[in-house]
């Protein structure tokens, strides 16, 4: 119920710029990361890879029938109460628990995060139900641009100036709505170990309509707390490998650290909207590095029964 955005490629590139066995080779960046099998953390249990893959089926399926029978008939808020209800069971399924700090989710503002996974969409969506901007070429996937059309998808043709405009003022109707937007301004997925430069032209829309932009920082960490890149894909790494590795992993934690939503009716320039988004979530990853690793998160919410859908709520500032 949400679409694979951009991999390996930026998603505009005439957009501004600023200046154990082992799942898969290590990459640049990884040191800290934990990506490898042997972990506390990690499962080869084939039954549970499977079970896994089968409960991800069954609930796409669930998905696809819930758009083309129920969507028709249900008000826009419904809608968006059942996308939030499902991308949290699908955490579930995945064995992914949600934690959430910082201040709540503005309505009506543009979402600006980095981009580490597919699984970051329904991390996202698990959260505040947003709608993403996706490459145009998503759009003729088999299933996936069905769904992806049908979930208030922005489809970005790249190279096009004037269809960049058109994106603009679609993006902003959704916010003017009180619809949250949400986009990877890297355009491309990374490691999680770091923070790529943004496009500052993904945040024009919101600077000319006059909406917030609210920083997310994404990050994935094992039971003890200790970051994995077991759900990144990037690199070469297929989507088959991406999704094993991920549900091989008994727990993971997706944390969502949110800074507060930056007011572009007061900050107009887009540049420096973008540095400032950036250096948030920059720091909020370096921030993760100084953690300490044990008994980071509380049994309560990590032995769960992965069927219970926990409230995803963020913390007080």
């Amino acid at each position: 119920m949400g679409p694979r955005l951009q991999h390996r490629r930026p998603a505009d590139p005439d957009a501004d710029e600023q200046g154990g066995r082992q799942v898969r080779p290590a990459l640049h960046g990884t040191q800290g990361l934990n990506t490898t099998a042997t972990s506390a953390n990690a499962t080869s249990s084939r039954p549970l890879r499977a079970w896994r893959t089968l409960r991800t089926a069954l609930h796409l399926v669930q998905g696809v029938l819930t758009i083309a029978l129920v969507f028709p008939f249900c008000r826009k808020d419904t809608q968006l109460t059942l996308r939030q209800r499902w991308s949290q069971r699908l955490l579930g399924i995945l064995g992914i628990r949600l934690q959430v700090e910082g201040p709540p989710v503005a309505p009506g503002c543009l979402l600006v995060a980095n981009h580490i996974s597919w699984v970051d969409i329904f991390v996202i969506n698990a959260l505040a139900p947003s709608a993403f901007v996706s490459k145009a070429e998503v759009r003729d996937w088999p299933v996936a641009g069905w769904l992806a059309a049908r979930s208030d998808t922005v489809f970005l043709r790249r190279g096009s100036r004037g269809h960049a405009k058109i994106v603009n003022a679609e993006i902003a109707a959704l916010l003017d709505a009180g619809r949250n937007v949400a986009v990877f301004p890297e355009g491309t997925t990374t490691d999680g170990s770091h923070v790529l430069h943004f496009h500052a032209a993904l945040l024009q829309p919101a600077i000319a309509a006059g909406h917030a932009v609210q920083p997310l920082a994404l990050s994935y960490h094992l039971f003890d707390g200790t970051p994995t890149s077991a759900p990144a894909y990037v690199g070469d790494i297929s989507l088959g490998a991406c999704f094993s590795a991920t549900i091989g992993e008994r727990t993971i934690i997706a944390r969502v650290q949110a800074a507060a939503a930056i007011d572009t009716t007061v900050m107009t320039d887009r540049r420096t909207v973008a540095r400032e988004t950036h250096d948030h979530i920059a720091r909020a990853i370096r921030s993760e590095k100084l953690r300490p690793h044990s008994g980071e998160f509380s049994l309560a919410s990590t032995l769960a029964d992965e069927e219970t859908t926990q409230a995803c709520k963020p913390s007080p500032p």
